[in-house]
């Protein structure tokens, strides 16, 4: 049993064929939910998800756009099983990965997130520089031994998520904050994909310093938890 969390910002194109894609690599879980997270869209995702008649799937529609971090926490807090999984509504991670993923997770009682290493990356040049620096950075300053963290497709536990204080970027320190809470972490690689359709609606560059301020959060957050243990 787990949850599928899914955020979606203007992926009307994008939408029918991963859930397909979903559906065919996921056919030997019988229980199991997808939670679709409408972050304000404004191109036809709203209509396309108001056709969609699954009782595998829950509708969660924000009221305004509030990003990526928050749509991820709202999917979780309204999915309805310990296990979570988190996967980009793009199509650039594979479903495929998915079941290699579970199945570290759920044969592994001490671990307690698997994450996805994006080890071919298929994005521009700019992207995959600005990305590497941010991870590099990350890494030596939280030693969370992930070299990827920026990998959406995870699996984690759902109780331990709810333990941490949200800021905007959560959705990206997951590692840092499992692994400095004291749970036991694990990474192996997935396959990535290029973008079919849209495009990418988040800016590299910002992304990147944006990156490095919330590492000083995380930091806090960390340095907290410790402290009141």
């Amino acid at each position: 049993m787990f949850s599928l969390v899914i955020p979606l910002f203007n992926e009307e194109d994008n939408i029918q064929p991963l859930l397909q894609e979903i559906k065919t690599y996921l056919q030997a879980y019988n229980v199991y939910e997808i939670v679709l997270v409408d972050d304000c869209s404004t191109d036809n995702t709203k209509k396309i998800l108001s056709k969609i008649n699954d009782k595998k799937i829950k509708i969660i529609r924000n009221k305004k756009n509030k990003g990526q971090s928050f749509s991820v926490s709202e999917g979780v807090k309204n999915s309805s099983y310990e296990i979570v999984v988190t996967l980009d509504g793009d199509g650039q991670n594979d479903p495929r990965d998915i079941a290699k993923l579970l199945n570290i997770f759920v044969n592994n009682v001490e671990i307690k997130l698997v994450g996805g290493l994006r080890t071919k990356r298929k994005d521009n040049l700019i992207k995959i520089l600005s990305s590497k620096i941010a991870n590099n950075i990350r890494s030596f300053i939280l030693n969370d031994n992930c070299k990827d963290t920026g990998c959406s497709l995870k699996v984690f536990s759902k109780q331990i998520f709810m333990d941490f204080p949200y800021f905007d970027g959560i959705h990206r320190f997951l590692p840092a904050l499992f692994s400095g809470y004291g749970h036991k972490t694990f990474f192996v690689e997935v396959n990535h994909r290029y973008r079919k359709y849209g495009y990418s609606k988040y800016g590299t560059m910002n992304r990147l310093f944006k990156g490095i301020k919330d590492i000083i959060i995380v930091r806090k957050i960390i340095k907290k938890y410790k402290n009141s243990g």
